[in-house]
C-alpha cells in the first residue's frame, strides 16, 4: 500500500505535486504548482467510465491496465525528471485508483512518493472554506477611484519592501470595466481563479499592508469568492483622484492601439443604451476617426463617471492624489504608518 498524507499547504513548497487526472480536469483547476502527468487521456477516461457503468469495475480496471501499463516506464521517468530529487505527492480527483496506482509504481521504483488522501476534492474543500470565512493575512488596504486614475499601475509599482500586492484583475485576466477584455483573454475558470487567489494570499506576510484594487463582486465573468467582497468593504479604503487630462492620457496610453479599435467598437456598442443614441453616435464618430482624446474624454464624462461608484455608500479612510505615483506612494505609506489617533 502506498503511503498517504493529509492536505497541508506546506506540501506545495516541499514536494513535487503530480496531478494524474486528465488534461481537461487539470485545465479546469488544480493545486497551484502541480504538474499534469495524466494516467489516462480525456477520451480514455470516458471509455473507462462508460465500461465501469455498463459491465462493472473488474472489466474497467482490466481495460485501464491495458491502456496504461505500456506507459509506466515513460511516466515514471517523466515524474523523476520533474522531481529532481524532491519528494513527490501524487493526487487524482478523490484519492482513488489513479493516484494510488502511480504512487505505488513510484514507490516500487525507489522514489520518495506519497498519495494525497481525498485527492483534489479535499484541496478544493480547503479553498472553499478559506474564502467562506475570509480573514485577510495582513492589514487589507483597498484602492478605489474612477476609471483612468491609474490604480493598477500605481499598485503594481509599489515597493515590495513596504507593501504586499495582489493584482485581482491580473489573476482574473480582466480589467473589470466595459472595455476590460481588450488585449486579454479571460480563460481561467472560476475554480482556477480562486486557486490562484488562494495561493497568492497564503504567501502574504503578516507584517506588510496588503494592497488590492477595489472591485465589484464580479470581475468580468468571474466572481470574488466567498465573503471576500464584503471583507474588502470593511477594510481600509483609499479614494484616489487625478485630473481629467491625466485620466484621459492614461487611458490613451493603455488602450490607444490600432489593434484594439475593433474591440473598442464592440465594447462601445454594448453601452449604447446607457449613452443614448446621440451621444453614442458622437463618441463612435470619434473612434472611427481615431481621435482618441475626445473619445476617451467623452467616455469618462458620459459613461464611467456616471456608472462606476454611482451609489457609493461608504466614506473613505484616506484621499490620495495619483497625479504623481512616487509622491502618492510616500503619502500612502505615511498614512498607513500613522497611529489611529493621528488619522483625521
Amino acid at each position: 500500500m502506498p503511503r498517504t498524507v493529509t492536505f497541508d499547504q506546506s506540501l506545495l513548497d516541499s514536494h513535487l505535486l503530480v496531478d494524474v487526472r486528465t488534461p481537461l480536469e487539470f485545465e479546469e483547476d488544480h493545486i497551484p504548482s502541480a504538474v499534469n502527468v495524466p494516467l489516462l487521456s480525456n477520451d480514455e477516461r470516458v471509455e473507462i467510465g462508460t465500461l465501469y457503468k455498463q459491465t462493472g469495475p473488474k472489466e474497467a480496471r482490466i481495460r485501464g491496465l491495458e491502456l496504461t501499463a505500456p506507459r509506466f516506464p515513460e511516466l515514471v521517468a517523466e515524474i523523476g525528471r520533474l522531481a529532481a530529487g524532491r519528494p513527490i505527492m501524487v493526487y487524482c480527483w478523490r484519492g482513488g485508483l489513479r493516484s494510488k496506482t502511480v504512487t505505488s509504481i513510484l514507490d516500487l521504483t525507489g522514489y520518495d512518493a506519497v498519495q494525497l488522501q481525498g485527492g483534489y476534492k479535499v484541496y478544493r474543500s480547503h479553498v472553499l472554506a478559506y474564502f467562506d470565512d475570509f480573514q485577510p493575512p495582513a492589514r487589507l488596504v483597498v484602492i478605489h477611484g474612477m476609471t483612468g486614475i491609474g490604480k493598477t499601475p500605481f499598485i503594481l509599482g509599489l515597493d515590495r519592501n513596504h507593501f504586499s500586492v495582489i493584482d485581482l484583475e491580473g489573476l482574473a485576466a480582466h480589467r473589470g470595466s466595459a472595455f476590460g477584455e481588450l488585449g486579454l483573454v479571460q480563460d481561467p475558470s472560476q475554480k482556477w481563479f480562486e486557486s490562484r487567489l488562494w495561493d497568492a494570499l497564503r504567501k502574504v506576510p503578516a507584517d506588510k499592508p496588503l494592497i488590492v484594487e477595489g472591485e465589484s463582486k464580479r470581475i468580468g465573468r468571474l466572481s470574488l469568492p466567498g465573503n471576500m467582497y464584503e471583507v474588502m468593504q470593511e477594510s481600509t479604503k483609499v479614494w484616489c483622484h487625478a485630473s481629467l487630462e491625466t485620466r484621459v492620457q492614461r487611458l490613451i496610453d493603455e488602450y490607444g492601439r490600432q489593434e484594439f479599435k475593433e474591440g473598442m467598437a464592440v465594447a462601445l456598442e454594448r453601452i449604447r443604451k446607457r449613452l443614448g443614441g446621440d451621444k453614442y453616435a458622437e463618441i463612435a464618430d470619434y473612434l472611427e476617426r481615431w481621435e482618441l482624446q475626445p473619445f476617451m474624454a467623452e467616455l469618462v464624462k458620459n459613461y464611467y463617471d456616471k456608472v462606476y461608484y454611482k451609489n457609493r455608500d461608504w466614506v473613505e479612510d484616506f484621499k490620495l492624489s495619483l497625479e504623481d505615483y512616487q509622491a502618492a506612494e510616500e503619502e500612502l505609506r505615511g498614512f498607513l504608518e500613522m497611529r489611529p489617533s493621528e488619522r483625521k
